[in-house]
């Protein structure tokens, strides 16, 4: 284990480099999380995990107590490092095109802490040629510094099980650098896919847009049967069952988060926007709230009704409310009824009502995440229910 050295997670206390740094830990290597949120590093040493990780408290407590993970907001411990994984991407702005200020700026921030003979790996997703420009930023620093592209393709919620299972992509410009990361992800990963850099970027962009596209044009069948008074339900147990080649179509629903439409957009960016797929998946995902506000409004006149929305997650089982479509939705039914209640079983946010009064006090029901506790809900006589995704039970055609 001396011989990989100590890793550093910048941007560890967040949803990716925190499992990643409890995996690191709970085999062997000491670990240190860098991070500027002060709240989230006191709950991680206190053993409480600040999210929802399926398995990682009992893994946080355990390498606690072995003394493998530290977390602070001081980076003069950087220069102990063999590894240093940064936990920073690149973003889309208000304009959708990428931004790489985020990245630089960390970088900038803890120049002065890092030394030549380290290996920086990128973990989270990266605009196509953000390998090579980082590369370029250590070489005109003076530092030798390999830089390699490791992009995470996990399940959020799933970290921990899904880093084991599943391939790992490893990428660097330098074979060196490369058998380094094969090595560090060894620790807990057995298969690897090792492409070239910027290989490994669309990798991760192309994944990513390849849910999203699937989800659209399920979104767009879900309106066209819907716009014609029919039950997609129906339509889709007929287009799957027994039929291997459409057993892959997923179900309608709000396709949002952190990761989808931002990496779509990303490679529409990276195409110089000759992606006209992408922009049409973006058109139909992020219409799908408007199209349920709409489907509300012509049933009926909602002005003074009261609508409750069911789920602020942007997925199923998920705490994680980033970027979610409900607050699109909740915004838009403020504007168009009388009152707008919201709920969700895993969300921290200050306007959460119970579920029993939402469900009591509403007219209108929209069903916003497919949370599990939703499928077996009683829904009171006399509600209008909006369910993309045939989550409720008294939706179920199965």
């Amino acid at each position: 284990m001396e011989s990989l050295g100590e890793v550093a997670v910048i941007g560890g206390a967040g949803r990716v480099g925190l499992p990643l740094a409890l995996l690191f830990a709970d085999h062997g290597l000491k670990t240190t999380i860098l991070d500027l949120e002060q709240g989230k590093l006191d709950r991680i040493l206190a053993g409480q995990m600040p999210f929802a990780e399926l398995g990682a408290e009992e893994v946080l407590q355990r390498v606690l107590k072995r003394g493998t993970l530290n977390a602070t907001t001081d980076a003069t411990f950087l220069k102990n490092c063999g590894f240093v994984v940064c936990i920073v991407g690149t973003p889309v702005d208000e304009h959708m095109n990428p931004s790489f200020d985020g990245i630089l700026r960390v970088l900038r921030q803890y120049q002065a802490h890092f030394r030549s003979g380290q290996t920086l790996v990128l973990r989270s997703t990266v605009f196509p040629g953000s390998s090579a420009r980082i590369q370029r930023f250590f070489r005109d620093a003076g530092l030798d510094i390999g830089v390699a592209c490791c992009p995470e393709r996990v399940a959020q919620g799933h970290s921990l099980r899904e880093c084991r299972e599943l391939p790992q992509i490893i990428s660097a410009f330098d074979p060196e650098t490369l058998a380094k990361v094969r090595a560090l992800f060894s620790l807990f990963a057995s298969d690897f896919i090792e492409l070239e850099p910027m290989e490994a970027e669309l990798c991760k962009l192309m994944t990513n847009s390849w849910r999203y596209l699937q989800f659209a044009a399920a979104n767009q069948f879900y309106m066209i049967a819907r716009e014609n008074g029919l039950d997609f339900e129906r339509i889709l147990h007929g287009c799957r069952y027994n039929y291997p080649r459409m057993s892959g179509m997923p179900g309608p629903g709000f396709a949002a988060g952190p990761c989808l439409v931002k990496d779509t957009m990303q490679l529409a960016a990276f195409s110089h926007h000759s992606f006209p797929l992408g922009h049409a998946a973006m058109l139909v995902n992020e219409g799908l709230p408007a199209f349920l506000v709409s489907e509300a409004r012509r049933d009926a006149d909602i002005s003074r009704a009261t609508a409750g929305v069911l789920g602020l997650a942007f997925k199923g089982g998920s705490d994680d409310n980033r970027d979610s479509l409900s607050y699109k939705l909740i915004k838009m039914l403020q504007f168009v009824t009388g009152r707008v209640l919201r709920t969700d079983p895993f969300v921290q946010d200050p306007e959460v009502l119970p579920l029993g009064r939402v469900l009591e006090e509403s007219d209108l029901l929209f069903v916003a995440t497919p949370h599990e506790a939703y499928r077996t809900l009683r829904i009171p006589k006399g509600k209008r229910v909006y369910d993309p995704w045939n989550c409720l039970p008294h939706h179920d055609h199965s």
